[in-house]
């Protein structure tokens, strides 16, 4: 199969789909690799990299979706890339359906087959390629969450870990799912109080096991949400519903419980977000404010650590990269059922329900 990286063009995107050790395995698997021209340098990998490893450079974004008959990237085509896209041709990446409905229509219009990161499920529920994603999030929200809390950049003037004599800042996790979880430990390594909720007793019942006391855990529902948002200086909002609408649990009128200064990292924001102020940010222009709160909704926070995210990537995407190339879509996915969960739009029709659910569409064509 002829396999194509472009360079991503989102806005302050520096991840790229295929590390050069993936190319070199596609290579020797007989495979074509078309890969853009610097397309990995913001990940810390040349030209000079891919071509080593057998890949083929070309100049133009244009030219490696002209030529290839699978692209591999990691977020979803944007708006310059609509038109790029061929009927019939493999789109392995970062979709997030739900939460865009003009990319949901421009993918059907493409009668592209779409397959999302996102949606490939294993057996027991786990989300094989979006966990790397939601473990670096998850770090990171506490990197941001501690920046943002400082007094230069509008928060309350909190140090999380606080110091001898004076108590620590508090941190309050909306979801025990791995965004959840990571973000605790963080938080609980600089020595923060955290609160983690879920509506899930396994996943409290595990986070009780496997945190330090200075992490507790209740039980997700409005009164205890609203009772945690007047006293916890940092909010992560780490919710996850499979290929659908976040939920908010947030609403507009809560903010104004919360102490001035007070910082949400919505990690959520990809899916829609599950605060009801959320709107998609970048790492440009990361935050803004609304009734003294400071929102933090980077749709692509792993995207400010490339290089650890783009190898962590490949190590899951890869094998299944491998699968499509070798067998094509319809005969990779038929063996392998985590993979099938990942096709989202096939041919101008969606054939993931949540997504005809997310929009309220009457049928999978429109």
């Amino acid at each position: 199969m002829i396999v194509g990286v472009p360079k991503e063009i989102k806005n302050n995107e520096s991840r790229v789909g295929m590390t050069p050790a993936g190319v070199f395995e596609l290579v020797r698997s007989n495979h074509t690799v078309y890969v853009q021209s610097n397309a990995g340098i913001g990940s810390g990998f040349t030209n000079e990299d891919y071509q080593q490893v057998g890949a083929i450079i070309l100049d133009t974004i244009g030219q490696v979706y002209a030529m290839s008959e699978m692209i591999v990237k990691v977020k979803e085509p944007i708006e310059e890339e609509y038109t790029l896209v061929q009927e019939g041709q493999i789109i392995f990446t970062y979709f997030h359906f739900a939460s865009s409905e003009a990319l949901t229509k421009a993918m059907i219009k493409s009668k592209a087959i779409c397959i999302a990161y996102e949606t490939v499920e294993d057996e027991d529920g786990t989300l094989p390629l979006l966990t790397p994603m939601s473990e670096v999030a998850g770090r990171m929200a506490i990197q941001q969450g501690a920046k943002y809390l400082e007094k230069p950049v509008k928060g309350k003037g909190v140090l999380l870990g606080g110091v001898p004599g004076v108590a620590p800042g508090k941190v309050l996790v909306l979801g025990a799912g791995v965004v959840g979880i990571q973000a605790a430990k963080m938080a609980a390594g600089l020595g923060a109080h955290v609160t983690i909720l879920d509506i899930d007793m396994k996943r409290l019942r595990y986070v009780n096991d496997v945190m330090p006391p200075h992490v507790v855990t209740e039980f997700s529902n409005e009164f205890n949400i609203r009772k945690h948002i007047k006293t916890h200086d940092l909010i992560i909002g780490g919710v996850l519903l499979k290929g659908a609408k976040a939920p908010n649990l947030i609403t507009r009128d809560m903010l104004k419980e919360m102490h001035p200064g007070t910082v949400i990292v919505d990690v959520a924001v990809d899916q829609g977000g599950c605060v009801e102020t959320t709107r998609p940010t970048t790492h440009e222009d990361p935050t803004y404010i609304i009734d003294d709160v400071v929102h933090y909704t980077v749709a692509n926070m792993p995207g400010a650590v490339p290089y650890t995210s783009t190898m962590a990537l490949t190590n899951v995407t890869l094998p299944y990269v491998l699968a499509l190339a070798k067998d094509g879509w319809e005969v990779a996915s038929s063996k392998n059922a985590a993979l099938q969960k990942g096709l989202n739009i096939v041919n101008g029709g969606v054939v993931y329900k949540e997504i005809i659910e997310a929009f309220g569409w009457q049928s999978s064509m429109v």
